[in-house]
């Protein structure tokens, strides 16, 4: 899996970049405890094991949650774009629009952006 290992050569790789790595695989393995979890709930015929099975789901969106809250806190860019989407109101494509100023694009297509395009503007352009 590519989230396991580094794409550059570890040397080239400022351990500050290493930590946010580490934090970032940490909550992929998270999310897919919980995933995994829910499924095993969701297939369970027995009450009580469900339950446990939730419990533990639980527990795996605690740690995926101080995973990505450590995250946040040590990347502005992260930082800057959950304090835009989380516990927005309305559609959430609508809040980039808003954000950007570029209303045009809410809702108009696949994720705000036009088919085909980053949403970055044109490079020609000077946009």
């Amino acid at each position: 899996m590519s989230s396991e290992s580094y794409h550059e050569p570890l040397e080239l790789i400022p351990e500050e970049t290493r930590n946010l790595h580490r934090a970032i695989v940490s909550l992929i393995e998270e999310l897919e405890a919980v995933d995994w979890y829910q499924q095993r709930a969701g297939a369970c015929s027995d009450p009580e094991l469900k339950a446990v099975l939730l419990h533990h789901r639980n527990e795996e969106i605690e740690h995926a949650m101080m995973n990505l809250e450590w995250i946040r806190r040590n990347d502005a860019t992260f930082d800057e774009n959950i304090r835009t989407y989380l516990f927005a109101k309305g559609p959430i494509t609508a809040v980039e629009a808003e954000t950007t100023g570029d209303a045009g694009e809410a809702g108009g297509s696949e994720g705000g952006k036009s088919a085909g395009s980053l949403g970055i503007g044109s490079l020609k352009d000077g946009r």
